[in-house]
Order: C-alpha cells, then structure tokens, then sequence
C-alpha cells in the first residue's frame, strides 16, 4: 500500500522577465504553516545574496489575497507581491488611466516603500500619458 500524497500548496507571483510580453505566473512552494506566518521557498527565484526560505504574514495573506512584502524587499525581487491562489494575468495592452498612472506612481514613491528609480520610471509614464492626452492650444507650434 502507497503512503498517500499529500498536495502541494503554493505562494503565487506575477513575473515579466523580459516585458510585459512575456508575462508568466511563478509558483512558491508552501513549506510550513504556523498561526502567524507562512513559510515558503524561493531556491531557483532569488539572488546570490538571498535563497532559502522566507515568510509572510499568514492573517494578512489569508484575509487579503495577496500581499506585498516591505521589509527588505527589493523591487527585483520576483516574491515582492504573493498571492494566496494562482492571480488571473494582467491585461497588458490595456492603456492605464491617467488616475491609474498617477496610483502607480504614487505607490512608488520611495517613502511609500518604492525606490528611487521605480518613482522616476513610473513618473515619466505618467508624464507622457498626460502629454499624449493634452490637446495642443493655439499658440503651440504644429510642425
């Protein structure tokens, strides 16, 4: 008789490696479960400098969906945003709104957990939708 499996649970991810393109889903594996936090792999995901194991906080996933991880996180990093259950994919040729532009933005910003370089990025795509969106006035030179 055959010890019975148990299944495999997972932390999921969103990645874009080489754009929006190529985007693809990334599956975690769940190593262990406590009152408070989930433990799972990222052996094959992360960097030279971080491999292993790592955790989230279990009621804010569980109650959310999805979490964002702050501490010690870098933009790069392919387990920035977890989901509880595997996420539908983004639309990508779907234009943002301005308002969803000037969000994105917003969450970028280095003191709302962002870094520098993820603020300018998501800065000039603002600027240049509000641009493209803005009908020329008169006095504007038509070339």
């Amino acid at each position: 008789m055959s010890p019975a499996l148990e299944a495999i649970e997972y932390l999921y991810a969103i990645d874009t490696p080489e754009g929006p393109s190529s985007v693809r889903i990334i599956r975690f594996p769940i190593v262990k479960k406590t009152t408070k936090r989930i433990y799972y792999d990222v052996t094959g995901w992360a960097t030279e400098r971080t491999s292993g194991v790592r955790f989230v906080d279990r009621e804010t996933i569980e109650r959310d969906g999805e979490i964002v991880r702050r501490a010690a996180a870098g933009w790069w990093e392919k387990d920035l945003h977890l989901y509880l259950s595997e996420p539908d994919l983004p639309d990508y040729d779907h234009q943002p709104s301005l308002a969803e532009l000037k969000a994105a933005m917003a969450a970028a910003h280095p003191d709302r957990g962002g870094s520098n370089e993820a603020f300018i990025a998501a800065r000039e795509r603002y600027e240049m939708a509000r641009a493209a969106q803005t009908p020329p006035t008169e006095g504007d030179q038509m070339t």
